[in-house]
């Protein structure tokens, strides 16, 4: 009860930190960086008070590692970011994501020599055919926009070449980090808070690359209309207001993942984060008015389905649904 009540949590403190940012992407289409920025610090500054102890605590892995994971981690957020600046709609940016599955399979048989079930390898199969769906149909769309000459138009879907070549990186390192993580996990124990305070602050230097396009864009969120707050009274630009409801809701739902993996199994976790990917994407498409066509529909389910397969959800699934019908006989 108590982990249904997290996910349940999880869930909808991701839907409002994804309304937040989809407001935001809406008025500042860039403004990923400045985003990111404001949830890497203030889950920093928590954690460097309630982990940390204001320094005091020694981490329980040797901050070498942490090096290293919060390389990737930064690289994998700033790419995933840009990828939105190159043409790339938020549909396919999120149905892109969902083949994390593949590409942590692909190089966890590459790296840790594993092997997996029929069923396993069918649903990766699924969610390849989908996410390949999805990409094919958007790129005839860019590539048949009207409104641009050939020239142009070619050069719009050269930008999008560029946008799926820069979201296939950021998977293939996200899911090397994965694998980095479980590697650190075996020897060294799990240390998941501390793993989350050291991923957020140890990269708050590397924003200074991007320090002209925050302060570009924290200037523009200034000059935002005024939005007084509910109950408090308090008036303030619109988009910081955003931004704030962002980071709490975001700082939510990571604390409520911590909580939700210390409460359930592995397959609640991971039924959670699938369900995170669709919430997130019918918000985008209903928000953005992006064009979803029935093949898009299609590759979306394929990619689902074999999410839920890959969790072997229907194998938990299948127990209960013969006691459900068994109990009109018994009564």
């Amino acid at each position: 009860l108590l982990g249904s009540f997290h996910a349940v949590f999880v869930l909808h403190g991701i839907a409002f930190m994804f309304v937040f940012f989809l407001h935001a992407c809406r008025e500042f289409p860039g403004c990923g960086n400045i985003v990111t920025f404001s949830q890497f610090l203030f889950i920093a500054v928590e954690g460097f008070i309630f982990e940390a102890n204001f320094g005091r605590k020694k981490p329980a892995i040797p901050i070498r590692y942490y090096f290293i994971m919060v390389a990737m981690f930064f690289t994998v957020s700033v790419v995933n970011n840009y990828a939105l600046n190159l043409n790339i709609a938020m549909p396919l940016h999120m149905i892109f994501r969902s083949g994390s599955l593949i590409a942590s399979m692909a190089l966890g048989i590459i790296i840790l020599k594993k092997r997996y079930s029929v069923s396993k390898y069918t649903s990766i199969a699924l969610v390849s055919l989908g996410i390949f769906t999805c990409t094919f149909m958007s790129a005839k769309q860019v590539a048949s926009d009207s409104g641009l000459n050939e020239e142009d138009g070619l050069q719009v879907f050269l930008w999008w070449l560029l946008g799926i070549a820069a979201l296939t990186f950021a998977l293939l390192m996200s899911a090397r980090m994965g694998i980095f993580q479980e590697t650190l996990y075996k020897r060294f124990g799990k240390h998941s808070k501390e793993a989350l305070f050291y991923n957020h602050a140890l990269p708050l230097p590397g924003f200074l690359l991007l320090a002209p396009n925050i302060y570009h864009h924290a200037v523009l969120f200034s000059q935002s209309e005024l939005f007084q707050v509910p109950v408090i009274g308090l008036t303030l630009p619109i988009m910081w207001f955003y931004l704030l409801m962002n980071v709490i809701t975001q700082y939510v739902c990571i604390r409520g993942v911590f909580i939700l993996t210390t409460e359930c199994t592995s397959l609640t976790v991971t039924l959670v984060v699938t369900l995170r990917k669709f919430v997130s994407l019918i918000f985008s498409i209903l928000y953005f008015r992006n064009p979803f066509t029935a093949w898009h529909w299609l590759g979306t389910a394929f990619v689902f389905v074999g999410t839920l397969m890959y969790t072997e959800v229907w194998n938990s699934l299948g127990p209960f649904l013969a006691r459900w019908r068994k109990r009109p006989k018994e009564e």
